[in-house]
């Protein structure tokens, strides 16, 4: 396939795309900012619009030809479709709470899918000015060195990540499509209660999010929570993280970079049930080869 042969230059139009997306997050993130809401907790500032703006008039330009999916723009248009074609997903600021709250965990994520699978991975943080990349099959790297996976092999001495996704109840989601038509009407009519069907916070919603987690937490070392998936998967590529689980998050643009990263550097992305990772399901897990089978087994106690 022709596209394969030009997949070091699409990295390089990625992470230009990214740094220059970058540099209005950096100089953002030092201001007072413009917020939306998009529902009852989740958040949109002018960065993430002008951001994604930026980055997908950026790959035009030079892949008029491609297909593209990002966050907002599917939110605002209702439509999302993964193709064989190439296609970039784009997250422009992922971990927008923390970008308003003045946490420095956020990020912009870059990824190609070329005959739906991943195969250029672009994560970057402007803030921590840390730079996530990769090829498929030619590794990962981080600020240009390579990274490798944790080798821990033991549950109890691991490192996990998650994230608390009240907005979609216990796991369980719509299609994206339909998912992105709900936001789509409540931008036209202006109810709420049409944004991310499930948002809410009742005592039986938190309770079965944090149970899940309670149970894991006899099983590994410790827990963290950075505020964003993309971070989260780059963390495990790059060993800070061993093992790490989300469910009900926004769509594939908080996975696209992220997942081939973790693989190119010697990690497994998968279904926190052990199938295979779909990019569209909005449920991932991620640990090396050692860690799998019995981070799902616990897994499946609790989710």
């Amino acid at each position: 396939m022709a596209e394969i042969g030009s997949l070091p230059l699409f990295l390089e139009t990625a992470v230009a795309a990214a740094k220059r997306a970058g540099e209005i997050i950096h100089n953002g993130f030092y201001q007072t900012k413009n917020v939306e809401h998009k529902g009852l907790v989740d958040l949109v500032t002018e960065t993430d619009k002008t951001c994604e703006d930026l980055i997908f008039n950026h790959l035009k330009q030079k892949y008029p030809e491609h297909k593209f999916i990002g966050e907002e723009t599917t939110a605002a248009c209702g439509t999302m479709e993964l193709t064989d074609s190439p296609t970039w997903i784009v997250d422009p600021l992922d971990g927008t709470t923390n970008f308003v709250h003045g946490f420095p965990f956020v990020c912009v994520s870059i990824g190609l899918t070329i005959g739906k699978v991943p195969a250029v991975g672009v994560v970057y943080n402007p803030i921590l000015d840390e730079l996530f990349t990769a090829i498929r099959g030619k590794g990962a790297f981080l600020n240009g060195n390579p990274i490798k996976v944790s080798s821990k092999t033991e549950l109890v001495k691991s490192l996990l990540a998650t994230e608390i996704n009240l907005l979609l109840g216990i796991g369980k989601r719509l299609p994206v499509p339909q998912m992105s038509y709900n936001i789509l009407m409540a931008k036209c009519i202006g109810h709420d209660e049409f944004l991310k069907v499930g948002t809410k916070r009742d005592k039986s919603t938190v309770d079965a999010t944090t149970n899940r987690i309670n149970g894991l937490l006899f099983e590994v070392r410790s827990l963290r929570m950075s505020g964003s998936c993309a971070l989260n998967l780059c963390g495990i590529a790059c060993g800070r993280l061993d093992l790490f689980y989300e469910l009900g998050f926004g769509g594939p643009w908080d996975v696209a970079g992220g997942a081939l990263i973790v693989e190119e550097a010697g990690g497994l992305v998968y279904d926190p049930s052990g199938k295979d990772f779909d990019i569209t399901s909005q449920r991932v897990a991620a640990s090396n080869h050692h860690l799998k089978d019995a981070f799902v087994k616990a897994l499946g106690k609790s989710v």
